[in-house]
């Protein structure tokens, strides 16, 4: 497999120039968060990088889960403070919701589709986690805000569906309606072109790193299922758990966006 030097790694950086150029000379006031968000990916990358060897070499099996549970916390804070609702009330839904996606699809695909003697051996189970997270978590983030948002600028609408005899999720079924589809076009769109119009990177990777184009289209196809039914899961589950704590017993939506606490 054809290996990428560090110095040709920092030449292709150079390319992130041109972008900041723009950016710089629009006056987008984007320069500074592009600079500092590039610096990061690229360092965290690299330390996750040297870290993921030796999880590679050790290939522990409950090791390999708790870090599995790791990137769930990560994932949920992230998700968190990209959405309105406080850390108390949507933490703990996402986290179940991420977890009770991920696990079901990572292992159905690893031991049914994949075949795998190790279904959490750190080489297959760590890698698909990663992908899986990365999907979930911005549809999470997406439906949330567009779920939540809708709900609380439309309360009235919500609160006449009740008055007229809707039960709560037949109220909230329009607001819902408007976050799955908002959350899920942009994958629908992109399942549509894919391989026509764009390549993924999942599958150019493979390809450059030495795989046949045939084997990696199939990986890459399964890779798409898998995102889009863990993302439909986790949404599913994340949006029923928060309702859990957002509404009271008579269907009336509690104070749970952070800028409406008084105790801050």
């Amino acid at each position: 497999m054809m290996d990428l030097t560090y110095g040709g790694l920092a030449v292709g950086m150079l390319l992130m120039l041109i972008p900041f150029y723009f950016l710089w000379r629009f006056r987008t006031g984007l320069l500074q968060s592009a600079v500092w968000g590039t610096v990061r990916m690229t360092v965290q990358l690299l330390l996750i990088g040297v870290y993921l060897r030796f999880l590679f070499r050790w290939d522990n099996a409950w090791v390999n889960v708790l870090w599995m549970v790791v990137m769930a916390c990560v994932a949920s804070h992230t998700a968190v403070s990209r959405t309105p609702l406080r850390r108390g009330v949507l933490f703990v839904p996402l986290l179940v919701g991420f977890l009770s996606a991920l696990l079901p699809i990572s292992l159905y695909f690893l031991g049914f589709v994949m075949r795998a003697e190790d279904l959490f051996a750190a080489r297959f189970f760590i890698p698909v986690s990663g992908v899986l997270f990365g999907n979930m978590l911005t549809v999470n983030i997406m439906a949330v805000n567009v779920y939540y948002g809708d709900l609380r600028r439309e309360q009235p609408l919500y609160y006449y569906l009740l008055g007229n005899g809707a039960t709560r999720f037949e109220a909230t079924l329009p607001f819902l309606r408007s976050a799955v589809i908002k959350s899920f076009s942009p994958c629908i769109a992109n399942m549509a072109v894919l391989g026509i119009v764009s390549f993924p990177g999942t599958m150019i990777g493979q390809i450059l790193g030495g795989a046949m184009p045939e084997v990696a289209i199939k990986y890459q196809l399964m890779i798409s299922v898998i995102t889009v039914v863990a993302s439909m899961l986790s949404l599913v589950v994340t949006i029923y758990l928060s309702s859990q704590r957002t509404f009271d017993e008579f269907g009336r939506l509690k104070q749970v966006f952070r800028e409406e606490r008084n105790d801050a």
